[in-house]
């Protein structure tokens, strides 16, 4: 099961990345552009048909598709001078903006329908989770000394002193020392606080009934609560992981089809936001994703590849955790979706965004009446293009390399 997983979500994400194409491709020829080509993979030809001025077809490396639109940059040296007049170029910065943008617009509504699909039929992650919760918690089995707490336990990691301490899951840490804790955030807090390595007392509720235990912690390296990224340094650990939810609290909720609008519109909004901010993360991790190539603990926040999120696939299917892949699958669309649209080039937000500044200098040129500049010339471009491939190559080799030989796993 877990190797048909694999397979699936692989075969989902070529489809969808298909569809990106077919995007570019439908939206071209509906303003009357010439699309020459659209096959599925690179490399040689394995199947292809013609209908009408399309051809259509099957490459042998299925990693994604393309499709060719005549005429994209003036430079373009292989249009027909009977296409000319078609050639992308040529057509309205609107038409283009849409051309240019139906990629990433297609993995946006693939990431909205399916999720307004599994909010009726999978149901999506109860937005009540989301707030600050009480102090419900999982007791672990350890407690991770380093830096990198994002990983399993291994041979020589200290027991957990929660555990030692006769502390189960679904307790509810209400006291350290005397001061209450409402959230598992004020938990966290409140132990962090303490010397590193000090003995705490712990009020708790457990079936209802109030109850306290002394614990000795743990002294572990970690960064401040509120600064992920700030210095290392000793604080005290409990040994348990939270928040959960709250007895008899669903972990997903579903809906009927009026009902599911809102609550994909919600999940989408925060789905937007947290891509934003792991883009902005990525220049942080990579160090993270070195790391775990070289043999340290694998980061579970460190970036994945498409290699490493078939695997969560394959995991997920494998323990029929299906909500999982449904989510993995949405969160990977909306992540290409938002990723392709940055302004740099070969990326298509980078084609758009000359588009734009070609069209900004033209009427900042003639409001000071000057002769308009004209196209930008890409071929002067191609030195910063050629760096954001390799760059973008290197990442995404060390990304791979992380995920075949140190992968993040769910369970």
């Amino acid at each position: 099961m877990y190797l048909i997983g694999v397979a699936l979500f692989a075969l989902v994400i070529l489809i969808s990345v298909s569809l990106h194409e077919a995007g570019h491709m439908l939206t071209a020829k509906a303003f009357g552009m010439k699309v020459t080509k659209y096959f599925v993979g690179f490399g040689p030809t394995l199947w292809s048909f013609k209908r009408g001025e399309t051809e259509y077809g099957l490459k042998g490396i299925p990693l994604g598709g393309f499709c060719k639109i005549v005429g994209m940059t003036p430079q373009d040296d292989d249009v027909d001078p009977a296409d000319e007049p078609r050639a992308m170029w040529r057509f309205p910065l609107w038409k283009r903006t849409v051309v240019m943008s139906a990629g990433s617009i297609t993995h946006f509504l693939l990431a909205i329908v399916t999720l307004w699909l599994a909010a009726m039929f999978i149901g999506l992650p109860n937005p009540a989770l989301a707030e600050p919760q009480p102090a419900y918690v999982k007791i672990t089995n350890c407690v991770i000394v380093g830096a990198t707490a994002n990983r399993d336990c291994i041979p020589g990691d200290p027991a957990s002193p929660a555990k030692q301490a006769g502390l189960q899951d679904d307790d509810k840490i209400t006291a350290i020392n005397g001061v209450p804790v409402a959230t598992y955030t004020d938990l966290v807090s409140e132990i962090r606080k303490l010397p590193a390595g000090s003995q705490a007392t712990i009020n708790y509720q457990r079936g209802g009934a109030d109850q306290q235990v002394n614990v000795n912690l743990a002294s572990v390296q970690r960064p401040p609560v509120d600064n992920p990224e700030g210095p290392v340094g000793a604080v005290s650990a409990l040994g348990v992981q939270g928040p959960i939810p709250p007895p008899g609290v669903p972990v997903m909720l579903k809906y009927n089809a009026i009902e599911a609008v809102p609550a994909t519109a919600d999940y989408t909004g925060n789905l937007a936001v947290g891509t934003v901010q792991s883009l902005q993360r990525i220049p942080q991790k990579i160090p993270a994703l070195w790391d775990a190539v070289t043999g340290e603990p694998r980061d579970a926040d460190t970036p994945i590849s498409v290699v490493g999120a078939s695997r969560l696939g394959g995991e997920a299917v494998e323990h029929s955790a299906w909500e999982i892949f449904v989510l993995l699958f949405v969160s990977l669309n909306f992540f290409i979706g938002v990723f392709n649209l940055l302004p740099l080039l070969p990326l298509d937000g980078g084609h758009i965004a000359i588009s734009w500044f070609e069209r900004a200098r033209s009427w900042v040129a003639a409001r000071l009446g000057k002769p308009d500049p004209g196209r930008v010339d890409y071929y002067k471009l191609m030195p910063v293009t050629y760096v954001v491939i390799l760059i973008g190559g290197a990442f995404t080799l060390l990304t791979i390399t992380a995920d075949i030989i140190n992968p993040i796993t769910l369970f």
